[in-house]
């Protein structure tokens, strides 16, 4: 069994509580995930099951958007509800204002990761550092924001709609906004809404999963690799050829005929209606030849 499960993470579970579940839902071993979500969020956690596994650099890639609920006004040390407040401001912001502000992070910009997240520094995690009061020197990092929306807002809290790059921390973003407007932000929820070609609309919760499992009908939630692997042309290989790339052998693009193929390009690479691997055109002393990207067999 191989493939994708669009869940609906609820708040309150890690990512890994989400990892587990379906491991032992299917009794299987070989579960991942593709972008953590923080346990105080919920939404779009598209989880990865057998040789899937594999697709998990190219599934964090793409682009995310979230809804996140802000209060203006707290500040806390996880830049978040669930920290220890540091300051509050009285000030008060109009609607346009706060439109204003928002509309400054578009693009690409440079965020400073939260002391409370999992990059590591030094082997540690920040946030075991956070725990025990140690605070560290962090390198800005460049993310892009798509778009980004305000709206439901009441003097002190809003929510706002975010469409951006991998590594974006929301938290952050809430945070630098209320610094923006000479105040602070705390972000008080957050929902992703798409990962992807993952939509939260279309989503499973946990015990949908669960009455699939039970009823023996567990693949109707179990997207093929596919799904994700669209821009990807489709090639397929008699048996002998399947062979040689099941034995880890790089193929001329001759052999294939693709004569014109560009360096970097992929290719899906089926035995029969059987996805096998995807193949990447490189450069190599005897030329241009496809060589294995990732494997499904």
């Amino acid at each position: 069994m191989l493939g994708i499960i669009n869940l609906h993470k609820p708040v309150g579970k890690t990512s890994h509580d989400m990892v587990g579940f379906v491991r032992r839902q299917l009794h299987m071993k070989r579960v991942g995930h593709a972008g953590t979500l923080d346990p105080c969020a919920e939404g779009v956690l598209p989880i990865l099951v057998g040789k899937a596994t594999s697709l998990s650099d190219l599934l964090t890639e793409k682009t995310k958007t979230y809804i996140a609920s802000v209060e203006l006004g707290v500040e806390t040390d996880t830049y978040d509800a669930t920290g220890t407040v540091l300051s509050r401001s009285d000030k008060v912001f109009t609607e346009q204002e706060v439109h204003t502000a928002a509309q400054s992070f578009l693009g690409e910009i440079q965020q400073l990761p939260p002391m409370y997240s999992a990059i590591k520094m030094g082997g540690q995690k920040l946030y075991d550092l956070a725990r025990r009061g140690i605070t560290v020197e962090r390198e800005p990092r460049n993310v892009h924001i798509y778009s980004l929306r305000c709206y439901d807002f009441d003097g002190q809290q809003f929510k706002m709609e975010v469409t951006c790059s991998k590594g974006t921390y929301i938290r952050s973003l809430c945070h630098d906004l209320g610094k923006k407007l000479g105040s602070c932000a705390v972000m008080t929820g957050l929902i992703r809404t798409q990962s992807g070609p993952f939509l939260l609309t279309e989503a499973c919760t946990p015990e949908q999963f669960a009455e699939a499992v039970e009823k023996g009908e567990a693949e109707r939630f179990i997207l093929p690799p596919e799904f994700v692997l669209q821009q990807y042309r489709a090639l397929t290989v008699d048996e002998p050829t399947a062979v040689k790339i099941k034995n880890g052998l790089r193929l001329s693009c001759e052999q294939l005929k693709l004569f014109d193929a560009p360096l970097g390009e992929v290719y899906r690479i089926y035995e029969k209606e059987e996805l096998i691997a995807l193949l990447k055109v490189i450069e190599s002393a005897e030329g241009k030849v496809l060589a294995i990207d990732k494997t499904f067999f």
